[in-house]
């Protein structure tokens, strides 16, 4: 990854970065970062000069025919883990598993708080869980990220990206042994959660919103979808009254055409009364 595409990255879009030195050298630590674009998870390895793995739902791995091949090959080539999101607690388990894996290994472990993609550019709240049930069980330090502009460069659906400089601003680490053990309290759970979001707002300056990205997008597209609903609905009224105006204007058509038949009848038969009055009066 960072022989074939980290170095022509860096070269073409020049991405700037802030607090490198927060990354530790060697050793366990997890990157949790803020989730504006689907390049957050290249820009970030290319700056780096350790090895950062992520996890990506399995169906990039699993897709069949060439292009799914292909898929699968690039994911597991720049090192991304396949999450396996059917079974009964979902992407959380998976991720949990496959994070402390990667960190028992002496390695970087990449991962959102969010859970998703940023539907707006906001940063939304974190899902407790996957980071902090994956630091609380290994010790490993938080070190917050913010990714800067990456939406800008490659929004959702958009495949070819518009070179411009992203930013990439690196915090302190975070320390959560203080709560060794309390793994499975909620609470813990959600005030290290808390904690790791807020540090990310300090660093990209979003918008912080208090309620997930994931119910933010499914009301999006409910009212994406009602949008729709009502344009179909007004242009079947407007096709409606097009069909009402026809009609009315054919019945018009058909009304003057009826006047103007009985005109013609009335005319002919009154000067077929002429005539036969002039004729009558002209014989002897």
């Amino acid at each position: 990854m960072k022989v074939t595409i980290g170095g022509p990255l860096k070269l073409a879009f020049r991405p700037w970065v802030e607090g490198l030195e927060n990354v530790p050298a060697e050793g366990p630590a997890i990157l949790a970062s803020n989730h504006l674009s689907f390049s957050d998870s290249f820009f970030l390895p290319a700056v780096l000069d350790r090895k950062v793995t992520f996890i990506a739902k399995a169906e990039y791995f699993t897709t069949p025919g060439v292009k799914g091949r292909l898929t699968a090959a690039f994911f597991k080539g720049v090192g991304q883990l396949p999450v396996d999101r059917s079974g009964t607690r979902g992407a959380g388990e998976a991720a949990i598993r496959s994070g402390i894996e990667v960190l028992e290994r002496g390695e970087l472990f990449g991962i959102y708080p969010e859970g998703t993609r940023s539907p707006d550019g906001r940063l939304y709240r974190g899902k407790p869980g996957g980071l902090a049930r994956v630091a609380l069980a290994t010790g490993a330090p938080v070190i917050p990220v913010a990714m800067i502009d990456t939406e800008k460069i490659q929004p959702p659906g958009k495949i070819v990206p518009k070179l411009m400089r992203p930013g990439i601003r690196i915090g302190k680490p975070l320390d959560f042994r203080r709560y060794e053990g309390m793994d499975h309290d909620r609470f813990v759970l959600r005030a290290v959660t808390d904690e790791v979001i807020y540090e990310i707002m300090k660093l990209s300056g979003q918008e912080y919103v208090d309620i997930y990205a994931t119910a933010m997008k499914r009301q999006l597209a409910e009212e994406a979808k009602a949008e729709k609903e009502a344009e179909k609905a007004e242009r079947e009224a407007g096709k409606e009254a097009e069909r009402a105006a026809k009609a009315a204007l054919a019945r018009e058509e058909r009304e003057q055409a009826e006047k103007l038949r009985a005109a013609m009848e009335r005319a002919e038969r009154e000067q077929a009364e002429r005539d036969r009055a002039e004729q009558r009066r002209s014989d002897p």
